[in-house]
């Protein structure tokens, strides 16, 4: 698998999916559907260049992510993937945390998709497994667009950031944290 092959369309009900562990094997999928789903979800709340230049680090698979156990894709029975995201122990940006602390982590929806629960299905078992494994906080560094959605899932927001995504490259984003 490649790529993501849905097409944008006007948002409809979900597929039948499955929620799986992402392998690396997915990674080409992943950037795709990373890709498809920034570029429109994201438009509305960011300026054209800063998107532009946010889209080459933020709309590619992570080899880390995706060989991470808390990390998933949704997968329809025809193999494309809708959804994908998860939660880590390391944070975006590394760096030390208390043993605890878990990390949501490079959620998307594919555009067509968006605002039927499929996302809401992946976060709410990655949140589950999160606790499961002893997390006993979750962090998330939201898109201003995602903001409304991680509070519906119990996060708390904290405030609007800028995510440095390289030498001049300051992404606006959103502290969120969930206590279990």
């Amino acid at each position: 698998m490649t790529e993501t092959t849905i097409s944008p369309s006007p948002r409809q009900a979900p597929p039948p999916f499955a929620l799986r562990a992402a392998t690396q094997a997915d990674a080409d999928a992943v950037s795709a559907l990373l890709t498809e789903s920034y570029s429109t979800l994201l438009a509305p709340d960011y300026r054209p260049g800063v998107l532009a230049e946010a889209l080459p680090s933020i709309g590619v698979a992570q080899p880390d992510l995706l060989a991470a156990p808390g990390y998933m894709v949704a997968e329809t029975g025809g193999g494309d993937l809708v959804a994908a995201g998860g939660w880590t122990w390391r944070g975006p940006a590394g760096g030390a945390a208390p043993l605890d602390w878990a990390h949501m982590r490079h959620v998307a929806v594919h555009p067509r998709f968006a605002g039927t629960g499929i996302g809401g299905v992946l976060v709410g078992q990655a949140l589950d497994q999160a606790r499961a494994a002893g997390a006993r906080v979750i962090s998330c560094l939201s898109t201003l667009t995602a903001r409304g959605f991680y509070t519906r899932m119990g996060f708390t927001d904290l405030g609007e950031i800028e995510l440095a995504l390289g030498p001049g490259l300051a992404f606006p984003a959103v502290q969120m944290r969930k206590v279990f």
